[in-house]
């Protein structure tokens, strides 16, 4: 994953990263809220999923310490982070100034 996760960030299009994992709560109420954010915003962002109890090198690298955590990427940069669930509009908001 670390080596095709490099290659995905690296993208034009913004990509945000869900880190989260099976047992978490919120994370299963973020989830569809970032279908509706995809949804909206179809092909102007990258939604990708990573499960921190599959992936802890790569979690440990963006010091990820509470799940869920939202990393906003654009040409390889993180540009926005934020933990926890937020609304849809809050979201797309944030996703459309780097658009």
């Amino acid at each position: 994953m670390k080596n095709n996760f490099n290659t995905i960030i690296q993208s034009e299009l913004p990509v945000l990263i869900d880190f989260h994992a099976d047992w978490c709560g919120p994370c299963k109420m973020l989830a569809p809220i970032l279908k509706e954010v995809k949804e909206e915003l179809e092909d102007a962002i990258k939604i990708i999923k990573i499960d921190v109890d599959k992936n802890q090198p790569l979690a440990a690298k963006y010091q990820v310490r509470g799940v869920p955590t939202m990393l906003l990427f654009k040409n390889g940069e993180q540009v926005w982070r934020q933990s926890g669930v937020l609304q849809k509009n809050d979201i797309i908001s944030i996703i459309k100034q780097y658009i």
